[in-house]
């Protein structure tokens, strides 16, 4: 097998040509081999010597054609090489609109039998990620990755890059419709994606976030109602998410007069501004609705149940009689304690239990949703404690005259 040896920044392009040209005309002998693999390697140095870098990525990628398509002909480390070699011809493109159709010409061959080494495909594709200046190409890129980690079901060497999304977004620039279709090829490889409830969530949320609701949305945004669905059924089914901004969204409410999806809306309402008492009423109406979904009845009391303490948090003014909990809980007196463990390990609740007085003093507690209200009642609060820092402030340095002054008359006297 042929070795690719750099000696001159000009060799590695022609050494791959010769390479692939090699392979591909093995089979027919010498005397048709040669002159082909020359015929190549003159075109490809004709192409360097007059800068056609276009021409140039088409000539090696149709050289490289067998490697792809029958990639166990050569190894992997080789056809690694021979792809980045390629993928380097995006560097010395005269323009950004030439870098952009070498791109396309690149990822194109590439996303070609996703099913082949996808691994190592993805690999090349995030190298000539790396290698483009364009946000427009990188985003162009990261979008074919994301096509082929999905078509080669190789969505495990994609997935670590999903933490960086939101730089990404803001590195490329790209408007809301990009975003929202981002989003929405991210939540399709999530999907199913074990261990993953929590992130495929979260990009649900983004993805809805992204229809604003405005008239020129009227067309698109009925296409996102199963998203919605799935966003609520997540929220609902999940055992340690407690807040979230979808009942106000527009993709979102639209449901609320959805024949189909109503009742799906209104147990979303129940679970973000309702208690134990709702839901159970909602489960012996719609019992069949909830195993349709995958929901299981007693985690849902479950979770409830926690959010009906959450709502006599915020009602109690921060102290809870155990007499309330067990009322809203619909529990015993001796289990009161047990669920407040439950809720100070969901990281929802900061408390003390107050047992000789059978209180519960909450110091902080989670809000279920966080509208506009909890933002005006975090201005008041930061406005409070504005004042008493102030306060603070101006004592300090009052006691701080008064102590400079008591010393001063004591050195008077002393003299």
């Amino acid at each position: 097998m042929a070795t690719i040896v750099n000696t001159t920044e000009e060799e590695p392009m022609l050494a791959v040509v010769r390479f692939t040209a090699e392979l591909a005309w093995a089979d027919a002998g010498p005397e048709v081999a040669d002159p082909e693999v020359t015929r190549l390697c003159l075109e490809a140095q004709e192409h360097i010597l007059a800068g056609r870098w276009l021409d140039m990525a088409s000539l090696m990628l149709a050289s490289a054609d067998l490697l792809l398509t029958s990639p166990s002909r050569v190894a992997d480390k080789d056809l690694e090489c021979v792809l980045s070699v390629i993928c380097s011809l995006v560097t010395k493109a005269g323009s950004e609109d030439q870098a952009l159709q070498i791109t396309d010409l690149i990822c194109a061959k590439l996303t070609q039998q996703p099913g082949d080494k996808p691994a190592l495909r993805l690999k090349v594709l995030f190298s000539l990620y790396n290698l483009l200046p364009s946000p427009y190409g990188k985003a162009f890129v990261y979008k074919k990755a994301l096509e082929l980690a999905t078509a080669g079901k190789a969505a495990e060497y994609i997935i670590p890059s999903f933490k960086n999304i939101d730089i990404f977004v803001s590195e490329w620039g790209i408007g809301n419709l990009e975003q929202r279709e981002l989003y929405l090829s991210v939540t399709s490889i999530l999907k199913d994606h074990k261990g993953m409830a929590k992130e495929y969530f979260n990009f649900l949320n983004k993805y809805l976030a992204t229809f604003k609701g405005s008239d020129d949305e009227s067309a698109t945004i009925a296409d996102a109602k199963e998203e919605a669905v799935a966003a609520i059924v997540e929220y609902v089914k999940s055992s340690n998410l407690f807040q979230c901004d979808l009942l106000n969204m527009p993709a979102v409410s639209q449901l609320e007069k959805d024949e189909k999806y109503q009742l799906v809306y209104e147990l979303l309402k129940i679970f973000l501004t309702k208690r134990l008492d709702s839901y159970l009423e909602f489960q012996s109406a719609n019992s069949a609705l909830l195993k349709d979904y995958g929901l299981v009845h007693e985690e849902c009391v479950t979770k409830m149940r926690l959010m009906s303490l959450l709502d006599l948090s915020s009602r109690c003014s921060g102290e809870i009689p155990y007499s309330a909990i067990t009322v809203e809980l619909k529990i015993n007196d001796d289990e009161v304690e047990q669920w407040i463990v439950k809720a100070i390990a969901s990281k929802i609740l900061d408390c003390k239990v107050d047992q000789l007085n059978q209180t519960v003093i909450v110091s902080r507690h989670t809000e279920r949703i966080f509208g506009m209200a909890q933002w005006h009642g975090l201005r008041t609060k930061l406005g409070v404690w504005r004042g008493n820092i102030a306060s603070a402030i101006n004592t300090i340095q009052a006691n701080k005259v008064t102590e400079e002054g008591t010393q001063g008359m004591q050195g008077l006297m002393i003299r």
